[in-house]
């Protein structure tokens, strides 16, 4: 959804749904490069951000490249900086953009590519948890 901005760069504003708690940290990654997703960490053109979870319910990434992207979150309730799992289950909440369906396993990047042209484009995420 387009909503205008500045000229010649993306305004995304990421609306985050369905934090079971403010403990710890909601850590965010923006990422074009699909071989870098959903771990970003590698990619350094990726745009991260972290903040107290008690303050990630609308969070804006200003002066973005237009063009596609994927997001992925995670609530790092215990504020580790890495998503906890047990037996490969995530212990703690997960997010992506376009909110893809439950499955083994992360979703692809081209189920949760959206596109960011010049100007403001919104995504609303839902955090799940499955423990």
């Amino acid at each position: 959804m387009m909503l205008g901005g500045a000229a010649g760069t993306a305004e995304i504003e990421i609306s985050v749904e369905g934090l079971r708690n403010g403990n710890g940290s909601v850590r965010l990654c923006l990422t074009r490069n699909a071989a870098h997703f959903p771990d970003c960490n590698r990619d350094p053109a990726a745009i991260r951000r972290s903040l107290p979870a008690g303050q990630a319910a609308n969070i804006r990434f200003s002066g973005a490249a237009p063009g596609v992207y994927a997001l992925a979150l995670i609530h790092d309730e215990n504020d580790n900086g890495r998503l906890d799992k047990f037996m490969a289950i995530p212990r703690e909440g997960f997010a992506f953009s376009r909110n893809p369906g439950l499955r083994m396993g992360p979703p692809s990047f081209e189920e949760v590519r959206f596109d960011a042209p010049a100007g403001r484009v919104r995504q609303t995420v839902r955090v799940r948890y499955l423990l």
